[in-house]
């Protein structure tokens, strides 16, 4: 499935919004499975930090990742508010279901296309290519992001030892 250039018209609908630190990020509702609280995580041996680790969802065991260290910020204790939003992306043409760990849900959005604006600029070092672009929604401002490409080609390598890992332990 090629990902195509998309318009701030087509990314206008409903988003999921959520709380990392103190900045507030958007998930397409169209991505997200479900939202679930924080549950015990099995780390991974040799995964990297911000991969959490597998938790077994209804008898399927799913991938985690830490959206805080994915990102570079900061880690921090789960709170009760902590929770686990369950997303369906597809990585290597195959469909996967994964879970990314975030401060806490906020509410689901409807941003239209005249509330969005394209990614600021930061210059060739810092990459920019998962987010969608910017919601302007009362008087904040929410990052939309691409799921599908918030995770890197070394993630998805971590993601297919992980699921070997799942098949070895099966």
């Amino acid at each position: 499935m090629e990902h195509e250039e998309r318009t701030e018209t087509t990314r206008a609908g409903k988003y999921l919004t959520f709380r990392l630190a103190l900045e507030e990020y958007g998930l397409e509702i169209l991505r997200v499975q479900e939202i679930i609280g924080m549950m015990n995580v099995t780390r991974v041996p040799k995964s990297p930090e911000y991969m959490r680790g597998v938790i077994n969802l209804r008898g399927k065991v799913i991938p985690v990742v830490d959206l805080r260290l994915k990102f570079g910020m900061e880690g921090r204790e789960d709170t009760e508010k902590t929770c686990i939003i369950v997303v369906q992306l597809v990585l290597g043409g195959q469909e996967t279901t994964m879970g990314i760990i975030v401060d806490e849900v906020s509410e689901v959005l409807d941003i239209a296309a005249e509330q969005i604006e394209p990614p600021p600029a930061f210059g060739t070092d810092v990459e920019t290519t998962f987010i969608l672009g910017m919601g302007k929604v009362d008087q904040q401002v929410i990052m939309m992001l691409d799921v599908q490409r918030v995770l890197t080609a070394d993630d998805q390598e971590v993601l297919s030892n992980v699921e070997s890992y799942q098949q070895a332990a099966a």
